[in-house]
């Protein structure tokens, strides 16, 4: 998941740097409001955590003027402690979801995960990766014209990969996804499952676009040949 963090506080800007990318987010970090709405206008990220006091453009001014232009980002903006006013103008503004300070990195994260699968929910039903087409609204795959049949399960993970395209998507990743974040889930589960998708949707076509990536998941390539 790309994640641009927009805080001020340059010690708590580092922190959640450093324990977004432990736990395998990839993050931006920018330190006033027209650099991090600049950030988030010029690049793609999945989740904006964005502070409400911020120099130059507040965080309640950089969320609407994203919203104003068409961003569908998840935004989740970081009250003050005990701030219901801050939490209703958050929500008011257009931001998805609000955190009190100080809050813990477990919930966070946790936030942040269920965050990008609601907005995951909002993106386009249909992937095309070169000749390989998911379809999410129908549940049906096909590569190349020729429909592919896959479990329910199969697909599930074919659909967490494709929405991520291009993405290292970790086991525990698409466990929390597909298994619901079952904790007696096996991650060796999800290694059965891709084999069964490189049976299916690449060998047949002289494909590799499932990719292992080394350490950290699994990767579905736009262009598998």
């Amino acid at each position: 998941m790309r994640v641009l963090v927009v805080e001020d506080e340059r010690r708590l800007a580092l922190a959640l740097q450093h324990g977004l990318t432990a736990e395998g987010f990839s993050v931006d970090i920018a330190h006033d409001g027209l650099s991090g709405f600049a950030k988030a206008t010029n690049r793609t990220y999945d989740v904006v955590v964005l502070d409400i006091m911020l120099p130059g453009l507040n965080g309640y001014r950089v969320c609407s003027r994203l919203r104003a232009c068409g961003s569908n980002v998840g935004i989740l903006m970081l009250t003050a402690k005990d701030g219901e006013w801050d939490e209703a103008e958050a929500l008011d503004t257009g931001a998805d979801d609000y955190l009190s300070k100080p809050f813990s990195m477990v919930v966070l994260i946790a936030r942040l995960r269920a965050l990008a699968r609601r907005i995951g929910s909002r993106a386009p039903q249909r992937t095309v990766l070169g000749d390989l087409i998911v379809d999410s609204a129908a549940r049906t795959c096909s590569r190349g014209g020729v429909p592919v049949p896959l479990t329910p399960r199969e697909f599930a993970v074919l659909d967490h990969l494709a929405r991520r395209a291009g993405e290292a998507v970790s086991k525990r990743d698409i466990l929390n996804e597909v298994w619901d974040s079952n904790p007696d889930s096996d991650p060796n589960t999800v290694e059965v499952h891709v084999s069964a998708l490189r049976r299916k949707i690449d060998a047949p076509f002289g494909r590799a676009a499932v990719q292992t990536v080394r350490g950290a998941g699994y990767r579905l390539a736009a262009d598998g040949g």
